[in-house]
């Protein structure tokens, strides 16, 4: 398929290590559990996402001179990923998961190469920024490399896409002021809001808010822009500062979750984003389109086991919902 729009994902790329369990580990317990190997990272899942769901795409990272390394820069390859990456003395950072069988998980990130990701060697890729037409980002990088990008888009009037993750990132008012949209999930959007709005709320409380009270929230966190907020089995709802400007005809919605066999959730929120940023590289619909473009790409990430190697095609997704048209468009 014909490539037809560009983004840019500024991230990580790690080497994830796996093992699925019948339950996720307590304190002090040992499990018996099959064990899988692969590449991931925030960064580097939406890359992929991206690129499969049909965009051009550029990836800004760190990697190590390592094995690690040389795996990123064979899949970049591989997934046709224009891989722009800084050389670190740091490995390249890695990830144990483990994955219950219900398709839950817990994680803990070795950031290595990924901590060492500066502000100028982003500005040293001003040219790949400026040519894109959206450009995504999370939070498992240095934020001032994170800030550069989003300056520079900002600044060339290029779309930004903020995924405020994981949730004990650091995020600050200069960060999310460079947010056109910002994308947290439930865990996410409670740590803004406690940070940013001064409002405590319990993650597992939110999707069950009514529509206005919800808006108000995403209203007060982010005035000038558009939040997404990803709700799992739940589906997403979308708040803008002007329902307007995207072409919908109300001030919120919520996209209902997909019905699939799930196997494994690690990266459904980095599918989203990467599917997100790919449909809006090229808008020609209401926002709402999009998000459920998204939201079904995440869904059916979620039917293979693994991060970035679980990210479906496009083509798969038109023949599991085939009224999306084809191209870059949802319908």
């Amino acid at each position: 398929m014909e490539r037809v729009a560009r983004v840019l994902v500024v991230g990580s790329f790690n080497v994830d290590h796996a093992w699925t369990c019948e339950a996720l580990p307590r304190p002090g317990e040992t499990l018996r559990g099959r064990y899988a190997s692969g590449p991931g990272g925030k960064g580097f899942n939406q890359a992929v996402a991206a690129a499969r769901a049909g965009a051009a795409t550029s990836f800004i990272c760190a990697l190590g001179d390592d094995v690690g390394g040389q795996l990123a820069r064979a899949l970049a390859a591989a997934e046709g990923i224009d891989l722009r990456d800084a050389r670190s003395s740091e490995p390249t950072g890695t990830a144990g998961i483990f994955v219950g069988a219900d398709g839950g998980n817990s994680i803990v990130v070795g950031a290595g190469a990924n901590a060492t990701l500066d502000a100028a060697f982003v500005a040293a890729q001003r040219t790949a920024i400026e040519a894109a037409g959206v450009v995504l980002a999370q939070l498992e990088s240095p934020v001032n490399a994170v800030v550069e990008a989003l300056r520079i888009s900002r600044a060339a009037g290029i779309a930004t896409i903020l995924n405020p993750a994981p949730a004990n990132a650091t995020t600050t008012p200069e960060l999310l002021a460079l947010a056109d949209v910002l994308t947290p999930n439930e865990s996410e959007f409670a740590a803004l809001l406690a940070r940013h709005v001064g409002e405590r709320i319990a993650p597992a409380a939110i999707a069950a808010m009514a529509d206005a009270d919800l808006h108000a929230r995403c209203r007060a966190l982010l005035p000038h822009g558009t939040v997404v907020v990803t709700l799992g089995a739940a589906g997403a709802f979308f708040s803008p500062a002007d329902a307007r400007r995207h072409g919908d005809a109300g001030n919120s919605y919520r996209v209902a979750a997909e019905t699939v066999a799930v196997v494994d959730t690690t990266g459904a929120g980095d599918a989203f984003n990467g599917a997100l940023a790919a449909t809006l590289a090229e808008p020609s619909a209401p926002f709402a389109a999009h998000v459920r473009f998204a939201a079904r790409y995440a869904s059916l990430s979620t039917e293979a086991a693994g991060a970035a190697l679980s990210m479906p095609r496009r083509a798969t997704l038109e023949v599991r919902f085939p009224d999306l048209r084809a191209g870059m468009r949802p319908a």
